[in-house]
């Protein structure tokens, strides 16, 4: 009940918005290839659900497994960091250079490199949702309690056990902060990538329907962009409600 309360001021919010958008095309006479309306866009979905389906499943495919390599190369990275203070003085600052080059010049450039398969779009994914990761997970194992630190090393803690016992579970919280950022920029790089040179996805049915100048089936390729990532996010929310309790669960279990 209380997460369908927090749920309904979005709710109502978007149903309203998406009133005032209908009426508005129905009153100034708006041609539908400047902006079709709602319903315009709901009958675009449901005429061409199942190509759309297939070019859904198709970005989803790489976001997830683009992402789910960049969880693991995010904490790998992140771990070989904080054992490695040298290290991370002179990568970091490189990592962060690298957030300055754009997208729009980097997806060309993957699939000139590597062609219209799937691994050109798998690494820009991973190049735009690692750093995210990374500086939450550094930013969190930052925050551990310098009191804390010095009683488990005064009790004879190494620095495996500092960062097993203390660092990891501090950076816990910004570490899933982290991944629902990289989860908001998945979807959005995949569809780009695909936009730059694709056989299939979402970004291909974009710029199909862009050059047939079907703004309808555009907006439906937006939303289903949006409802994938929602999605997304949901499924990580729900993990880390479940990984939280079993997390406090062992907390107490070893008080």
């Amino acid at each position: 009940m209380s997460v369908l309360r927090q749920f309904l001021p979005a709710f109502f919010l978007t149903a309203a918005l998406l009133a005032l958008w209908q009426g508005y095309c129905a009153r100034a006479d708006v041609s539908p290839l400047i902006l079709p309306a709602p319903s315009d866009v709901a009958r675009g979905l449901w005429a061409n659900r199942a190509d759309l389906a297939r070019h859904a499943g198709a970005t989803l495919l790489v976001a997830g497994l683009g992402f789910s390599l960049s969880v693991v190369f995010a904490f790998a990275s992140s771990v070989a960091l904080w054992f490695l203070p040298a290290l991370r003085r002179g990568v970091l600052p490189l990592m962060v250079a690298s957030q300055t080059v754009p997208i729009v010049a980097l997806a060309p450039l993957m699939v000139l490199w590597f062609g219209f398969g799937l691994l050109p779009k798998v690494l820009l994914v991973i190049l735009v949702t690692f750093f995210p990761m990374l500086v939450s997970l550094l930013s969190g194992y930052a925050r551990l309690p310098q009191a804390y630190h010095d009683q488990l090393v005064s009790m004879g803690a190494g620095r495996v056990a500092l960062f097993r016992r203390a660092a990891l579970p501090v950076a816990r919280p910004q570490f899933f902060a982290g991944l629902r950022i990289s989860a908001t920029y998945a979807i959005v790089a995949t569809i780009f990538a695909e936009y730059a040179g694709a056989r299939q996805g979402l970004g291909i049915w974009i710029l199909t329907a862009k050059n047939n100048f079907r703004a309808d089936l555009v907006l439906s390729a937006v939303v289903l962009s949006a409802v994938l990532t929602l999605s997304l996010l949901g499924l990580l929310h729900l993990i880390d409600r479940v990984t939280g309790r079993r997390f406090r669960g062992g907390d107490d279990a070893a008080a």
